[in-house]
């Protein structure tokens, strides 16, 4: 029977190798876990509000953030441990990641604030519109009433003379 020997050196690398794999591996289930491209530029709705629901259901970032969790804590045990040779990559992939979920998350919120802000818009403009209507046929009114008095007072004049 052969007994294999383990080097403190050889066990710290194989440690770091599965370091530097786990951190991959999480930081690859977060960029999977963000939103298709598709699902955030073509929308189908009947109109704008459902435009808007929609996207903001497509902006959900799902696992996305506890990926990226797990990403940077074991990036940062890595580093504590100076396991990794080059770890700018790793790095540069957390901080990407970072920003698209804090973008996501901002255009979230604005699509929010934008859905929930056309329905009272479209209230205030049916509104208004109402009112003009109303406006323009008690306009009209006025000027038909104004046309019977004149026509009226045109025939009383004939009448008389």
């Amino acid at each position: 029977m052969s007994q294999s020997t383990f080097d403190d050196d050889e066990l710290f690398g194989e440690a770091a190798n599965e370091i530097r794999s786990d951190v991959e591996a999480s930081l690859d289930e977060a960029a999977a876990s963000l939103p298709d491209t598709a699902d955030i530029w073509e929308v189908d709705a009947d109109n704008t509000l459902g435009a808007l629901n929609t996207l903001r259901s497509a902006l959900d970032v799902g696992d996305a953030e506890d990926h990226l969790r797990d990403a940077k804590k074991w990036f940062t045990m890595g580093q504590r441990a100076d396991a990794f040779e080059d770890a700018d990559d790793l790095e540069a992939r957390i901080e990407s990641l970072e920003d698209a979920i804090e973008d996501i998350g901002d255009a979230k919120e604005k699509v929010g604030d934008l859905a929930s802000t056309v329905p009272g818009l479209k209230g205030t403009l049916e509104d208004l519109h109402a009112a003009a209507e109303e406006s323009e046929a008690e306009d009209e009114e006025t000027d038909d009433a104004d046309e019977n008095e004149a026509e009226a007072d045109d025939d009383a004049e004939a009448a008389e003379a």
